[in-house]
């Protein structure tokens, strides 16, 4: 199937570079999508019009509030258009596309190396229904698709498209920390960043069942159980409970 792209900034990349194959692209900046359609194999093309002609699916990666300008640039009658915008609900995007078949998800860019998770919203009606499968069934070769309610995703897509950020941020200071012990850097990335993986999928096997984890760890009077004690006495629940309500977008 023919992807589309409207922008080629870091979300744009991210997907494209995760599906490998070849991309048709527009950016108002030419340099920016001859670059990331060559990375794919792809095209870039000078216009929005000129994506839509050859695109089964077109993605919207461009910024919020050009909603309406980019809509009003190509035809959409009969399109299927797929918005990957922040902030931008489903009767906006339909009020912008009221001739086309729209879908809304909240990526983040770990697509870029299969292991995204895409939040999908949940359509209404059979021909949005049956777009959101397919976009489902696209997005399942970059990392996992989860549907959610949209009302739910004013929660999720801070926490979800934050967080490689996030990670990024715990690893940087656990790296930090241990060449502050003497431990050259590029060891101590291989030792932090290759921990966190399977640490997250152990979780995910048990069923979500982080205490038995921390407990099947965690021995007695053990260093584990002295640097949980430091990480709870700095605040480290608390600080995760304001960054997300700091990430919700009212």
């Amino acid at each position: 199937m023919q992807i589309g792209l409207l922008g080629a900034g870091n979300l744009a990349r991210a997907l494209a570079l995760g599906l490998g194959t070849p991309v048709a692209v527009y950016d108002p900046v030419l340099e920016r999508a001859q670059q990331l359609a060559a990375q794919t194999g792809g095209k870039a093309y000078s216009s929005a019009q000129a994506v839509s002609e050859v695109a089964e699916i077109t993605v919207l990666c461009h910024k919020p509030a050009q909603l309406a300008s980019v809509a009003e640039s190509f035809d959409h009658h009969g399109r299927l258009i797929l918005s990957a915008l922040g902030a931008t609900p489903l009767t906006d995007l339909r009020e912008a596309y009221p001739h086309a078949t729209v879908a809304r998800i909240m990526p983040n860019i770990a697509m870029e190396v299969g292991a995204g998770l895409t939040i999908l919203c949940s359509p209404y009606g059979a021909e949005e229904r049956q777009l959101a499968d397919e976009v489902a069934t696209i997005l399942g070769r970059v990392g996992r698709v989860v549907e959610l309610d949209e009302a739910m995703l004013p929660l999720a897509q801070g926490v979800s498209g934050g967080m490689p950020a996030y990670v990024a941020l715990m690893i940087e200071g656990y790296v930090d920390a241990l060449v502050r012990q003497g431990m050259p850097q590029e060891i101590a990335l291989d030792v932090v960043a290759g921990s966190i993986p399977g640490s997250a999928q152990l979780v995910t096997a048990r069923g979500g069942d982080t205490l038995g984890v921390r407990r099947q760890v965690t021995s007695p009077g053990g260093t584990t159980a002295r640097a949980i004690r430091a990480l709870e006495a700095g605040g480290f629940r608390e600080a995760i409970a304001n960054a997300v309500d700091a990430s919700i977008i009212r």
